[in-house]
């Protein structure tokens, strides 16, 4: 389907997260929610990646859209499938991240407990790929003061590709609902549609 998104949020977040909810408002507004999934990811990589592969077979062809972990997952399928994806702060090679995180975990919306496990980190090395070489198939969104993930990992593994580096911001990245024109424009939507919008309201 021309012009669908799915959104992939990262480790222990939802699609209450604020720019999954700026960009389900956003389609909403132009009336092309049926164009967008947002899936709540199952905490374990394997069952993650069923999710957002049945996701992609429904939408066909979908801009991916990735944070944090999400990205890392962005990534992996974009190249399994040969989509588009736009990453926001992401994750390079988290399972090599996670080894004082092993144990429980608290989804920050859902308040949902689970375990984190040597399975679970597992699952993450397995979906890992060589750096993407298409820069036309990839945008990364970085801010430098991203408190959770260093930005100069993901900006030398994604060298190759489009690259916006921002100066300050967080991990959350703040300013997300003002850059959605472009994340529109690169999933194919007609900028007719969206030109009158105010996306500061978002």
């Amino acid at each position: 389907m021309s012009g669908s998104i799915l959104y992939i949020h990262g480790f222990n977040s939802s699609p209450l997260s604020t720019k999954a909810r700026q960009l389900d408002a956003v389609m909403q507004q132009l009336g092309l929610s049926a164009q967008l999934r947002v899936p709540a990811l199952h905490h374990h990589p394997r069952q993650a990646m069923a999710q957002l592969e049945a996701a992609i077979a429904e939408l066909g062809a979908p801009l991916l859209v990735g944070s944090s972990l999400g990205g890392y997952y962005a990534t992996c399928l974009a190249e399994r499938h040969g989509l588009k994806a736009l990453l926001i702060n992401p994750a390079v090679a988290p399972h090599q991240r996670f080894d004082g995180y092993l144990g429980s975990q608290r989804n920050h919306y859902s308040g949902e407990t689970w375990e984190l496990t040597l399975d679970h980190v597992q699952a993450l090395a397995e979906l890992q790929v060589p750096a993407p070489a298409d820069p036309g198939r990839y945008q990364v969104w970085l801010q430098t003061a991203d408190e959770t993930l260093d930005y100069r990992d993901a900006q030398r593994y994604y060298q190759a590709c489009a690259l916006r580096i921002q100066a300050g911001g967080d991990h959350s990245y703040q300013g997300f609902a003002e850059q959605l024109p472009g994340l529109l424009a690169f999933a194919g939507i007609a900028r007719q549609q969206y030109a009158a919008l105010d996306f500061s309201v978002f």
